[in-house]
């Protein structure tokens, strides 16, 4: 629901603290109530988030969550494409009450009458916001149909490409209307405009972002938001992390986050990997 790390923890903790305090006889299903106040939290956050993603200097991207083995165990049972930077980016399309209504009844499995107690609205009322959701994301989102082992050869190719400054094997590689979103908050070398079409990608990658990048990075290819991603690292400190929206054998997007606040909950390089 909110693209952040930090958010989500402090929306988890609100959550627990009303969840204590309430009293228990009036509790007749600790599921639906839990489920109840973090939605309407989520959706409260993401309205006054809006705003403030309005005045976000450059573009904003939702933070990438490390999903490899090395990561929480917990995540291991609902890792899916849900988490995908391409599916938190299409969400970013809808409405927060479209995108609760969307996510209970697309990734949970709600059905409609319990989406309609959690969020205090009638059944039909949420029909027609789950129609209107999937009409908003669906065909965009049917793009992005690669498969894992895809994405990976698509993201090692990609790699090589930009490491040899290999323009031919980029291009190959592209789609032709593939976009290059980049988010460094203000605060890290970043592309402060969605960048379109695969020359002008391609030309972006390997000239201004790849004379402004630091040359003694140590990349990495790791699980991230249920995909291949590379990560690297400055002075073993996570720098950026690259994803890829891909579908149709080509990439059709690619997600540059080098904002250091959406990466400080990432680990650091460990010493074994030198």
């Amino acid at each position: 629901m909110t693209g952040s790390v930090a958010d989500a923890e402090d929306l988890l903790q609100e959550t627990f603290i009303r969840w204590q305090q309430a009293p228990q006889s009036e509790i007749r299903s600790s599921k639906a109530f839990l489920v109840t106040i973090i939605t309407r939290l989520c959706i409260n956050h993401l309205r006054s988030a809006r705003i403030g993603r309005e005045q976000y200097a450059g573009q904003w991207l939702p933070e990438p969550i490390a999903t490899g083995p090395e990561s929480d165990p917990s995540l291991a049972v609902a890792v899916d494409d849900s988490l995908s930077m391409a599916f938190l980016v299409l969400l970013e399309r809808l409405t927060p009450v479209e995108r609760a209504v969307f996510l209970l009844r697309e990734v949970f499995d709600y059905e409609y009458p319990d989406i309609a107690k959690t969020l205090g609205r009638s059944e039909a009322g949420c029909r027609q916001l789950f129609r209107r959701a999937q009409q908003n994301i669906g065909a965009a989102r049917r793009r992005f149909t690669a498969s894992a082992l895809e994405r990976r050869q698509l993201l090692e190719r990609f790699l090589q490409a930009t490491r040899s400054e290999d323009m031919t094997g980029l291009l190959d590689l592209f789609s032709t209307d593939v976009v290059l979103r980049s988010d460094g908050g203000g605060k890290a070398i970043a592309v402060p405009n969605l960048i379109q079409g695969a020359e002008n990608v391609a030309r972006a990658i390997l000239g201004s972002l790849g004379r402004l990048v630091p040359k003694n990075l140590e990349s990495r290819i790791t699980q991230m938001n249920a995909a291949p991603a590379i990560i690297s690292y400055l002075d073993r400190k996570p720098y950026s992390v690259i994803s890829l929206g891909a579908g149709e054998g080509h990439i059709l997007e690619i997600y540059v986050v080098t904002n250091p606040d959406k990466l400080s909950h990432l680990p650091d390089l460990p010493a074994h990997s030198l």
